[in-house]
């Protein structure tokens, strides 16, 4: 890529793709990569960043999906999630040796979501994220991830997250649990069972 886009700040592209692909998964603004990599002392401005994130996706390294936000309802201009094409990815540049489970699964969750042909955004319920909100064949569906819910405290906030929803369209959580974790309106399907759907029915 370096070569192809005749990259000249070596070292600033260097950091800033470490930086995206080791932070998969997350709302982000170019300003906040901007911001980051100006505190390493790094001299680059906002559009080269904006320029070096545009030549990532269209090298099928990373993807981004807008946010859509239900109180404007309208998808946010400056804020969005990267995903990585192959959350291998992720591993190559963490730190630590510290897998990064839950955004990499969400990451893979993405993936395949895309590989079943759906349209897939970030959905803000008033300042609550919901992962993806999903659509085909004119059906919605709004999607959680989380690798367990055991915990109190996670069961809380990933189903909170649907909260003040009606059930005009289908909600789903999707877990590495084994127990079933269904609710009269949230249909939570088993990590293992997901990955072997073509459909979300």
């Amino acid at each position: 890529m370096i070569k192809r886009y005749r990259i000249k700040k070596v070292i600033s592209f260097k950091k800033i793709v470490s930086y995206i692909l080791s932070n998969n998964s997350r709302i982000y603004s170019a300003r906040t990569i901007h911001k980051n990599i100006k505190a390493q002392c790094e001299d680059i401005s906002l559009n080269t960043v904006i320029k070096y994130i545009e030549y990532l996706k269209e090298a099928y390294i990373i993807d981004e999906i807008p946010q859509y936000s239900l109180k404007a309802k309208k998808e946010l201009a400056y804020y969005g999630k990267i995903y990585n094409s192959d959350v291998c990815f992720n591993s190559l540049h963490i730190n630590n040796n510290r897998f990064d489970i839950d955004h990499n699964l969400e990451n893979i969750i993405y993936n395949e979501l895309l590989y079943m042909g759906y349209n897939v955004k970030v959905y803000d319920n008033n300042g609550k994220e919901i992962d993806f909100i999903a659509q085909k064949n004119n059906k919605t569906y709004l999607i959680q991830v989380a690798y367990s819910v055991v915990d109190e405290k996670a069961y809380q906030r990933e189903f909170d997250a649907f909260s003040n929803l009606d059930n005009s369209n289908q909600k789903i959580i999707i877990t590495a649990d084994d127990i079933d974790f269904s609710t009269s309106t949230i249909k939570h399907i088993k990590l293992s069972n997901f990955l072997t759907l073509d459909e979300l029915d």
